[in-house]
């Protein structure tokens, strides 16, 4: 499926160990995991609450059962590894990882040269990345109808 990014999404979970979280709700004012899509997939942040425990990654939403998955974990509280989550409430909210920002401070902007993720660009949107760009065996970039993707 794709990757998919949505505004103000926040659910809580009590899933420990290192697995799929079991989403319980959205929080007041928060929309739930549902706005990404069965099946697609999503940066996300896990922290415990009252704990140091937190993780930033790479996830898939599942609506049957309402979980998340822990597909990659790029940063963590457990020197870049998953972390066992202990017991009590964690906020389990859809984030944009400053590793994968597309603007730096350097003077510069920089993008990936391999696409491993399935996504698409928004309909009516354009996309631009710096070239040579390599997609990975069985990844699709869907370009909608009336959008562009250039690579310069």
């Amino acid at each position: 499926m794709a990757l998919v990014l949505k505004d103000r999404v926040k659910e809580a979970t009590t899933t420990t160990g290192t697995g799929a979280v079991t989403l319980t709700g959205a929080a007041l004012g928060f929309q739930s995991f549902s706005v990404i899509g069965n099946g697609n997939t999503t940066y996300y942040t896990i922290s415990g609450q009252g704990t140091d425990e937190w993780e930033v990654g790479i996830g898939t939403y599942t609506a049957s059962g309402a979980t998340l998955s822990r597909d990659a974990v790029l940063s963590s509280s457990n020197g870049g590894s998953a972390v066992s989550f202990s017991a009590g409430g964690k906020d389990v909210f859809v984030t944009y990882p400053s590793d994968h920002a597309v603007i730096g401070s350097q003077g510069y902007v920089q993008n990936s040269a391999a696409i491993s993720t399935d996504s698409t660009i928004t309909a009516g949107h354009n996309a631009m990345s710096a070239g040579p760009i390599t997609i990975d065996g069985g990844v699709s970039v869907t370009v909608p109808t009336g959008s562009r993707w250039v690579i310069v």
